[in-house]
């Protein structure tokens, strides 16, 4: 019985450490990074003339910025220089973002 309530209790934190964390933070693009987190309008106008450039978008939370996957653009596309907040994994300094709404001020 001992060894099942151990395995149940490794088991759990595994299963915990898979659940998907949420930040705040601004979508930001590679070229600027953590330049626009104010989030103005000059703020996502640059962002998205980066992102017309070549550019890839990154987040920006708490002053460090994060890559984003390569199925995350999409999701962040509608949202470029805003602040938002978002629902993802974090594999190393790539974010993995499974949702991403705006914040509401």
């Amino acid at each position: 019985m001992k060894k099942l309530r151990t395995l149940i209790s490794v088991g759990s934190l595994f299963a915990v450490s898979a659940l998907a964390e949420t930040w705040t933070g601004t979508v930001s693009d590679s070229m600027c990074g953590a330049k626009h987190t104010a989030a103005k309008a000059s703020d996502a106008a640059c962002v998205k003339k980066c992102i017309k450039g070549g550019a890839s978008a990154v987040f920006v939370s708490n002053g460090k910025v994060y890559q984003l996957s390569a199925d995350s653009m999409a999701k962040v596309e509608p949202l470029l220089g805003q602040k938002v907040t978002v629902t993802g994994k974090l594999e190393g300094e790539t974010l993995n973002i499974e949702a991403a709404q705006p914040v509401k001020d």
